[in-house]
């Protein structure tokens, strides 16, 4: 009796679990036809005259003033409504959206059941890619592939590399001595972060988070603000070290970004191969230039600067009103020296209540960008930068566009947001559709 049971039981299980797979296929097989929509095609500073777009299966087969409705196509009505590329951020953390001390205190189980949330939240916003920079994410990517849960396309570095006492290095001075062996850190053992020296561990590091699937590959060269022992002046691994990182990233047709604020620890990053800097808020004005030079992207951030996250100590919130400072002279810079390589997104961390607010990193880049120019980082720009991860990318057509042949990653937005950017801090009211590899997330219009 036990037997059938339990065969039974599994064979419910099963039927559910093909079932919801089945059903996210089929819906990805459908066919949209979108009509009387304004255009953001990811780059142009106006929208299109109404325009309509045909979605096959996962991809934008054709866009014109007037489609002939292909049978069994179902029509939505844009009227008017804004048509624009999903968005894309740039610098995320999907996993770990709650205090430090649940960071180390709660198990992988429940840290994950936080981040099916987490991505849901950023697919609601608009997003439909993130790249995530630090953290094992990589089940949370298949699930989300999988059909299981609803999120956007992962784009996973695994956990972050740094040196002892650098920016993956959560150990108070308290805490085990590293020559003793051992790690302390949770977020260590569960592969969110690494702790290597030396050229031998680095390839090590590297080679693992691209074994177990890293679309790209982050260190830190430089202190960060969620550390304790690494002031934000400090240039972190030497230059032996990041060449072995972005050797072994090529070797595998991908790359390396580098967390780092200051200005030598970028002159030493780009030095050594790396394509991408995360954050740059202390940099000058000649290595900016040296980074457009080297034809290098800029990954900035301002929404978490302007709120000091939850568990701080003194030093560590002052880390992060010193990183905020910068700001503004690094946005003044690159507008000055015509520096566009910039991408979206907003590095929040610890706080599910910001997440939530998102958005909000739209409006705050009004002070030195058109919502033009936002709109452009926010899709087409990123998608420059994930495109840098080549054959390792797990998404290999285009993003971030309206184009032929692109992914139908679309939003409908209700008013322009190139003339009002703040529509977009609501996403709830203001975005009427979210489709994400041709499915439809969201629908409020039919």
């Amino acid at each position: 009796m036990k037997k059938t049971l339990k065969a039974q039981w599994l064979s419910k299980v099963t039927i559910a679990a093909t079932a919801t797979l089945f059903s996210a296929a089929s819906l990805a097989e459908s066919s949209y036809l979108i009509i009387n929509a304004k255009v953001f095609d990811g780059q142009s500073e106006q929208l299109t005259e109404p325009q309509q777009v045909l979605v096959e299966g996962n991809k934008i087969t054709k866009i014109s003033p007037q489609i002939e409705q292909p049978k069994d196509s179902i029509v939505i009505d844009a009227d008017g409504r804004t048509l624009s590329p999903g968005f894309i951020a740039a610098h995320e953390h999907l996993v770990g959206q709650m205090s430090f001390g649940e960071l180390f205190a709660k198990d992988t189980r429940y840290k994950a059941y936080v981040a099916t949330q987490t991505v849901e939240q950023y697919l609601m916003n608009g997003f439909t890619a993130v790249r995530d920079l630090a953290g094992n994410t990589f089940s949370l990517r298949d699930a989300i592939d999988s059909g299981y849960i609803k999120g956007p396309r992962i784009f996973p570095s695994g956990p972050m590399i740094s040196q002892t006492s650098g920016h993956a290095d959560h150990r108070w001075q308290s805490h085990t001595n590293a020559l003793q062996g051992g790690s302390w850190d949770t977020m260590e053992r569960e592969g969110d972060m690494l702790v290597v020296d030396g050229v031998p561990d680095m390839l090590k590091a590297v080679r693992e988070n691209l074994r177990q699937g890293a679309s790209q590959i982050k260190i830190a060269v430089g202190g960060g603000t969620g550390s304790f022992a690494d002031p934000l002046d400090t240039v972190q691994f030497t230059p032996e070290e990041i060449q072995a990182a972005t050797q072994a990233a090529a070797d595998w047709n991908t790359y390396v970004t580098a967390h780092v604020y200051n200005t030598e620890g970028i002159r030493r990053a780009i030095d050594n191969g790396v394509k991408s800097i995360e954050h740059a808020n202390l940099i000058d004005e000649d290595t900016l230039r040296y980074m457009k030079k080297h034809d290098v992207w800029l990954s900035p951030q301002v929404i978490v600067y302007t709120y000091i996250p939850k568990g701080y100590t003194q030093d560590q919130a002052a880390k992060h009103r010193q990183a905020y400072a910068g700001i503004d002279n690094l946005f003044k810079t690159a507008k000055k020296i015509g520096f566009d390589k910039i991408a979206f997104g907003t590095d929040i961390i610890t706080d599910p209540k910001m997440i939530a607010e998102m958005n909000q990193e739209f409006v705050h880049r009004t002070e030195w960008f058109t919502p033009a120019e936002i709109m452009k980082q926010a899709t087409y720009n990123s998608a420059q930068l994930l495109a840098l991860s080549g054959p390792r990318s797990p998404y290999p057509e285009k993003m971030g566009v309206i184009e032929e042949g692109a992914y139908a990653d679309l939003l409908l937005i209700d008013g322009n947001p190139l003339d009002d950017i703040t529509i977009l801090t609501n996403p709830k009211q203001n975005l009427s559709l979210i489709m994400k590899d041709g499915q439809i997330y969201k629908n409020t219009i039919n």
